[in-house]
């Protein structure tokens, strides 16, 4: 098993890919970012959103390796968003996940695939054994994609500062390993 954040990988779907991203991309990092409609559910301090796109991508590799991991999305060759790794707690084998998308993608099952590749990478290459998520609890379409990649309902309404005037209200999701023994108390059974 690889320890998380040893190495930047290249994972490999039937039609989405997620890797390091180049400046290549920019174009569509800066399309990504400017979108006021991508972000309307999304904490507002990611770290895409605090610098322009070039030296975000130049510097997203040396400053974010140690505790968080975005990957760049591409579908067929085209860039379409970004994943991302993150909260790592080495002692609990955990780590959480996230990704957004730029809107002309969305609805096209690459979000579902996307956390599906996340998942399985974590959990069948590395020592990570619980992945959690949040989604705000409005965003049905995001709840939907945890469903559909088997994470359990953990806990609804949850309170969380996302960088907005007051918290905003989430809803908290888990996946753990096969043989990941504690029990939850989970709010879908």
């Amino acid at each position: 098993m690889k320890k998380l954040f040893s190495e930047i990988p290249t994972i490999k779907g039937e039609r989405v890919t997620l890797r390091a991203m180049t400046l290549d991309d920019a174009d569509g990092l800066r399309e990504l970012t400017e979108d006021e409609e991508v972000y309307r559910y999304l904490p507002t301090f990611l770290y895409e959103k605090q610098h322009d796109a070039e030296y975000t991508i130049r510097h997203l590799y040396d400053e974010c390796i140690e505790s968080a991991l975005i990957l760049g999305v591409y579908v067929d060759g085209e860039w379409c968003g970004l994943a991302e790794i993150y909260g790592y707690r080495a002692a609990l084998h955990k780590v959480s996940v996230g990704n957004r998308l730029l809107r002309r993608w969305w609805g096209k099952g690459v979000s579902t695939e996307v956390l599906g590749l996340m998942t399985k990478y974590l959990l069948e290459e590395t020592d990570v054994q619980i992945i959690t998520a949040s989604t705000m609890a409005k965003n049905q379409a995001s709840a939907n994609v945890m469903r559909k990649n088997g994470f359990r309902h953990l806990s609804y309404t949850v309170l969380e500062k996302w960088g907005y005037t007051k918290p905003i209200l989430t809803e908290k999701w888990v996946r753990t390993g096969a043989g990941y023994r504690k029990k939850y108390r989970f709010h879908d059974q």
